[in-house]
């Protein structure tokens, strides 16, 4: 929670960092947050429907289906197989034989894990792995990490802005384009562009 009058924001990973990190979380047995971020970043999902998903939801199809918690709207996911491959390799290492086991179960394997703690966590991580990013380190990396992606990858056109207020069920480009800090890099641009 931010103080009065304190502005907090949260950026995103570039591509590459988000790769060696995941990387280094599996080699480091880190598997749980291994795949928080993976499947955080592949889906765009918020935190609070990511630590309600299941193992099973990820056998034997192409898509993840859900109902959002924040605006209770159906969601298709298409699941990329790589995201695939990594929660099926991950899963044979942490020994679940539970299929309908949470992913993101807490230590007592009773339910998954709380959202603070995952906030407070991927600080630890972050910092244990010197990645450093501007403005703070929160589970909304996750979904700004994916919209980046998808913006670069599609050089900044206004369609992908449409595409990613669809998937993000924003209500305006407009929303879209202040979450993903676009208007600011858009303006500072600007600034670069002057030269003598």
């Amino acid at each position: 929670m931010s103080l009065l009058n304190q502005k907090t924001t949260t950026t995103s990973m570039e591509w590459d960092q988000f790769k060696s990190l995941i990387s280094k979380l599996e080699r480091d047995g880190e598997y749980k947050f291994c795949l928080l971020i993976s499947v955080g970043v592949f889906t765009g999902l918020r935190v609070s429907d990511l630590l309600q998903l299941k193992f099973n939801q990820f056998i034997g199809t192409e898509f993840l289906n859900i109902i959002e918690k924040k605006t209770k709207k159906d969601r298709r996911i298409k699941i990329n197989s790589d995201l695939k491959d990594l929660v099926e390799r991950i899963k044979l290492k942490m020994n679940i034989a539970d299929d309908d086991q949470f992913i993101f179960v807490n230590k007592y394997g009773t339910k998954p894990i709380d959202k603070s703690y995952v906030n407070v966590k991927l600080k630890e991580l972050f910092k244990k792995y010197d990645i450093h990013l501007e403005g703070n380190v929160s589970s909304h990396l996750f979904r700004k990490t994916l919209g980046n992606r998808a913006l670069k990858l599609n050089n900044y056109s206004n369609e992908s802005i449409i595409l990613l207020m669809e998937l993000f069920n924003h209500s305006s480009p407009i929303t879209t384009k202040r979450y993903l800090g676009v208007r600011n890099s858009e303006i500072e641009s600007i600034y670069d562009s002057l030269k003598l």
